[in-house]
């Protein structure tokens, strides 16, 4: 890796984005890089969640490297988006963005790609493309109104403005701010939370907000979920969670192996969660 590095813990991916000198500061073939590490994420069924950081105190990520394009270095297109994962959308395992220090321009973008936020409160977050004769293109322009209002979106969208951590988590863009120097710790205890649930049950959470939420009617997203219902209640996780509860114990996940099995079962072959064999 020469842009990033990369630590498994258990079921968790710690991706700390390598470039402390530039500020975190990213280009095409750092992109790249990490396109690759979030595809191997993807496609590991015993990695169930990740936290996404930058090393050093001072930037989580400053963006793309400016004085690289000042210098007249090509800008470069990478399909999957800044930092390989804000063009991203088949991703369906939880990500937690980790911000220490400064959230610029794609470095904002690629957090608000993630789906939990915890802030360092010297956290800094802004998208101030319209300052440097660009556009937030990187999914800012379209992932901040989606989640925050859209007269405050606005607001950070064409003043290139600096916010707060704190003002962050009134506007509802980051989930919980931390001390200087706490934000891994509190990154891996929402991990912890987030784990303790069956990693079937948290993919098909996350991949069926993300698909709903491009459905305008709520009565056709809610109707849409039948097949998702009948496929989740004939899992392993489905019988264990509730046995587990009733007999006191933790429940034994079996991972998404049986999901995955499941999911390929053409409709016809479905079967009763009784009759149902791992």
């Amino acid at each position: 890796m020469n842009f990033c590095r990369v630590e498994r813990d258990g079921h968790l991916l710690i991706v700390t984005i390598d470039r402390p000198e530039v500020m975190n500061a990213l280009y095409a073939d750092a992109h790249r890089e990490l396109a690759g590490v979030w595809s191997s994420f993807q496609e590991d069924d015993d990695l169930w969640a990740a936290i996404l950081t930058g090393a050093g105190e001072r930037a989580f990520c400053a963006g793309n490297d400016l004085k690289r394009l000042a210098a007249g270095v090509p800008r470069e297109h990478v399909a999957e988006g800044f930092g390989g994962l804000a063009g991203r959308f088949d991703i369906d395992k939880p990500i937690i963005a980790a911000v220490n220090g400064v959230a610029m321009g794609g470095g904002f973008e690629l957090a608000l790609a993630c789906d939990l936020i915890v802030a360092a409160e010297d956290a800094v977050f802004a998208l101030p493309e319209p300052l440097r004769g660009l556009v937030a293109l990187g999914g800012g322009i379209h992932r901040l109104p989606r989640q925050i209002p859209l007269k405050q979106a606005m607001d950070i969208l064409l003043t290139g403005r600096r916010v707060s951590a704190a003002e962050g988590l009134q506007l509802g863009f980051v989930n919980e701010v931390v001390p200087k120097g706490e934000v891994i710790p509190a990154a891996r205890r929402w991990a912890g939370r987030i784990m303790a649930a069956s990693p079937n049950s948290l993919r098909v959470t996350k991949s069926e907000v993300v698909r709903g939420l491009a459905i305008p009617s709520l009565e056709t997203a809610f109707k849409t979920q039948e097949e998702v219902r009948l496929r989740v209640h004939q899992s392993h996780d489905a019988r264990e969670g509730p046995k587990a509860f009733a007999e006191k114990r933790a429940p034994q996940w079996k991972g998404v192996l049986t999901w995955l099995q499941l999911c390929h079962l053409p409709a016809a072959q479905e079967r009763r969660a009784d009759r149902w064999v791992d």
